[in-house]
């Protein structure tokens, strides 16, 4: 009998996860790992999650999510700044010692094409995600394909400059839109406000004056819990995160852009004022028809459903 699902698998900087998915795109079972550093050792884990899972389960496929450049071929990945591969031909490694077919895809590419076959994105002909957590990811779906650009790279939002000579980023810049809409951005706006008006928080942000205590979730937390300087904190990411929507509305027109990330997690504080900011800033304010902003539906399992989906089309 032909095997009715495939196994993806999310590969980020701190977790391997690894589900069995429907042709429906459910989750049917899941194995977890940390991510070791080299090349070998995450091969390794990645290798032992599916192996685990394909014993389980009857699959005809893997589709592997990862946090770096992957090459048009999705054979290949170029570079990932969180994970040891360079230049690395993975899908040929991992496929001969699964004896499995095996398919790359970009994390955040295979999270807009996961929820726009089962999630948020469904029946869009153009679809943008965004997703917001240490930094900020994108994947963008035209006429219901995937758009890599040229070299397999696109669309890189995270680093567009929104503030000429701002924060300084990890990349070389200055200014990009994850350094004032991510959850680092949350923490390093809520340090910033706490040195400026230290009397205006509880006592969960004036306690932590060793900025690396005050993480994007405790400043969550705390302007969930009434924090005036958290809620200001807030208030700063809902902001550029609408600027920097209408700028890449300007530039793909979606007709909907997905929310996802650890960030999403905290939508009801920031979303609608994020909303408000962009039908403000976008071009042809009140001319135009906007794009519907939604938070992802799929959550944590976007990219790992969208991998598995790309596996299954090469069953």
């Amino acid at each position: 009998m032909r095997a009715r699902a495939t196994i993806g698998v999310d590969i980020g900087g701190t977790s391997v996860r690894a589900g069995v998915v429907d042709r429906h795109g459910n989750v049917l079972d899941t194995a977890r790992a940390p991510t070791p550093a080299g090349e070998t050792a995450l091969e390794d884990a990645i290798v032992a999650a599916v192996s685990g899972l394909a014993v389980r389960h009857r699959v005809c496929g893997v589709g592997l999510a990862v946090a770096g450049f992957v090459a048009n071929d999705r054979r290949t990945v170029m570079f990932a700044p969180h994970l040891a591969w360079r230049d690395a031909p993975v899908a040929e490694r991992i496929s001969q010692r699964l004896k499995l077919p095996v398919v790359l895809e970009h994390d955040a590419n295979a999270a807009v094409l996961g929820e726009h076959r089962f999630g948020a994105a469904t029946g869009a002909r153009v679809a943008l995600l965004v997703a917001i957590g240490t930094g900020i990811g994108g994947g963008l779906l035209l006429d219901g394909e995937l758009f890599r650009g040229a070299y397999g790279v696109a669309p890189e939002l995270g680093h567009l400059r929104l503030v000429p000579g701002g924060r300084a980023c990890p990349c070389g810049k200055q200014g990009c839109w994850e350094r004032y809409c991510s959850g680092t951005a949350l923490s390093a706006t809520a340090v910033e406000l706490l040195a400026r008006h230290p009397g205006r928080s509880t006592v969960l942000l004036r306690d932590a004056m060793d900025a690396r205590a005050i993480t994007g979730r405790k400043v969550a937390a705390a302007a969930r819990d009434g924090d005036p300087l958290a809620q200001r904190a807030m208030s700063e990411l809902a902001r550029w995160l609408g600027e920097g929507l209408a700028l890449a509305a300007d530039i793909y027109d979606p007709e909907v852009v997905v929310i996802a990330g650890g960030v999403s997690e905290s939508a009801p504080l920031f979303l609608d004022d994020a909303r408000d900011h962009y039908k403000k800033m976008i071009t042809g304010a009140g001319y135009r028809p906007l794009a519907r902003i939604r938070t992802a539906q799929l959550g944590d399992d976007a990219a790992l459903v969208g991998a598995a989906a790309l596996a299954a089309d090469s069953c």
